[in-house]
């Protein structure tokens, strides 16, 4: 059996992470202690913000691609502790081994892409009314960011902000997700030695606050911080979103998903099997992009069903660190209750559980055997976002009814279609197909790369991160205006004579 509790020691123990403390941190694997730390209280966001902002007027007039160096560093770092860190979230957050890998690549990737977005902080020049004028838009670097980031991914949010807002001159303070505190620690000593190859980065670029929701709260009150990046659940983000907008700050909010995939009677159903399971069970559920609601043409659907159960019942379910196992654990005993109440819910609205739905003794931990119900139609259950491996299968006869069915949720993160017919796809991905942020066709709704923009609408919260150009969310726009004319010709035509 894995030792779970002496893998963490060791993998920490390389990190460089002192673990002690007194609250104590389990792994959802076994319940085992993995470690232990000190919560921080909400008094102590007022000093992180005052040393942030210390190393904000420092940074800040460093040039942008020297600040790509640090975070070059950084990638080169992370490289180095790439088995130890992955190794960590998959004990930390329960993912399986290439899950908890893939994450710590994804935080590499995005320090490549942010090294070369140092030198393309592009602005624009404009043409003037006036003669002898010239106008120009710049960015300019905003101030200390405050990142906010859930368990399912508690490294790769952060790499996302930090990335990005160190190399556009802004110094980050993060507030983890209290369920998964070791692997920040983790990569805040990550950070500290490539900021030390660095050689002259200014003390607190980057600071980890862990605490719990009074923490969070504060940071989200400072007016020191014009931009909190909040990531976790809808009901979070009804909460941050006003708290900042009270004082007049800016929000990226990345909240709930409840992403659907239609399938037609022209798709590969072979290749939307392989994305089904993957996108519905990958990270047992708990991905903000995971496949929630499958909308499956009625001629097609009892056979795509069987092909779902069949594959479902073969799920390997257990310890994510074994080889071969492909669903771990819930992160914890309240998130199965939510998986318990959510089929109850379903029966109690007509749904007919197809597979799994269970719990399963693995031995310690929070496991579930992953659910297939078909639905009578899109009730209150399935327009709720159920953290957890449950996938509602409803069906649909015409094109436009499928459209209609995937856009008629509070929630717009991720959506994507199977199909072989060109109409279809373009229908799909046009002003009246998904109304999500993401639309894949012939692939699942997760699984997203780090160059295009990552994000929703609607009750998503409308944020963007990663990739294209959402580096803007981290700077500050300023239209400037330059008279090299001996005149002083005013706009409009006005005319003032002194």
């Amino acid at each position: 059996m894995t030792d779970t509790k002496q893998l963490a020691a060791g993998a920490l123990e390389r990190l460089g992470v002192n673990s002690s403390g007194q609250v104590s941190v389990r792994s959802p694997i076994d319940g085992a202690e993995i470690g232990r730390v000190d919560w921080a209280s909400a008094a102590a966001v007022g000093e992180a913000v005052r040393r942030s902002a210390a190393a904000f007027d420092a940074w800040r007039a460093v040039p942008a691609p020297r600040r790509g160096e640090l975070v070059r560093l950084l990638g080169e770092e992370l490289r180095k502790a790439k088995d130890d860190l992955g190794l960590l979230v998959s004990i930390e957050a329960g993912k399986i081994r290439s899950e908890g890998l893939g994450e710590v690549q994804e935080m590499i990737d995005i320090c490549d892409f942010a090294t070369g977005l140092s030198r393309q902080l592009y602005g624009l020049t404009l043409p003037s009314e006036r003669p002898g004028h010239h106008m120009l838009e710049r960015w300019q670097p905003l101030g200390p960011v405050g990142v906010i980031s859930a368990f399912n991914f508690p490294v790769a949010v952060w790499s996302w902000n930090a990335a990005l807002a160190l190399v556009c001159g802004d110094p980050v303070i993060w507030k983890p997700s209290e369920k998964t505190p070791l692997v920040a620690l983790a990569t805040q000593a990550v950070f500290e030695r490539a900021a030390a190859r660095f050689g002259d980065a200014p003390a607190d670029l980057s600071q980890v606050l862990l605490g719990l929701r009074d923490v969070g709260e504060a940071l989200c009150d400072h007016p020191g911080v014009p931009l909190i990046s909040a990531t976790g659940s809808t009901r979070m983000g009804r909460d941050v979103g006003p708290r900042v907008a009270a004082r007049f700050g800016r929000s990226l909010l990345e909240l709930g998903g409840n992403n659907a995939m239609i399938v037609t009677p022209s798709a590969d159903l072979d290749m939307a099997v392989r994305a089904i399971a993957f996108s519905a069970v990958g990270t047992c559920g708990q991905r903000c992009t995971s496949l929630r609601r499958l909308i499956v043409h009625e001629t097609i659907a009892d056979s795509l069903i069987e092909r779902l159960r069949a594959a479902y019942a073969t799920l390997p379910i257990g310890n994510p660190l074994d080889d071969g196992t492909l669903v771990g654990p819930l992160i914890d005993e309240a998130a199965a209750e939510g998986f318990d109440t959510a089929v109850a819910q379903a029966r109690a609205e007509g749904g007919q559980v197809v597979q799994g739905g269970e719990r399963v003794d693995c031995g310690g931990g929070a496991y579930v055997t992953p659910a297939i119900i078909r639905m009578p139609g899109q009730t209150a259950v399935v327009r709720h976002e159920t953290f957890a491996p449950i996938l509602y299968v409803l069906t649909y006869s015409d094109f436009p009814e499928a459209i209609a069915l995937q856009n008629a949720v509070p929630q717009g993160l991720s959506s994507c279609i199977f199909t072989g017919d060109v109409r279809e796809s373009e229908r799909f991905l046009s002003a009246v197909g998904s109304d999500c942020g993401i639309a894949n066709v012939n692939i699942g709704p997760s699984g997203a790369e780090i160059g295009g923009a990552f994000g929703g609408e609607k009750e998503t919260g409308g944020g963007r991160e990663s990739g294209s150009d959402a580096w803007k969310a981290y700077m500050r726009r300023q239209t400037q205006t330059v008279n090299w004319s001996a005149e002083l010709p005013l706009a409009q035509g006005v005319q003032f004579t002194v």
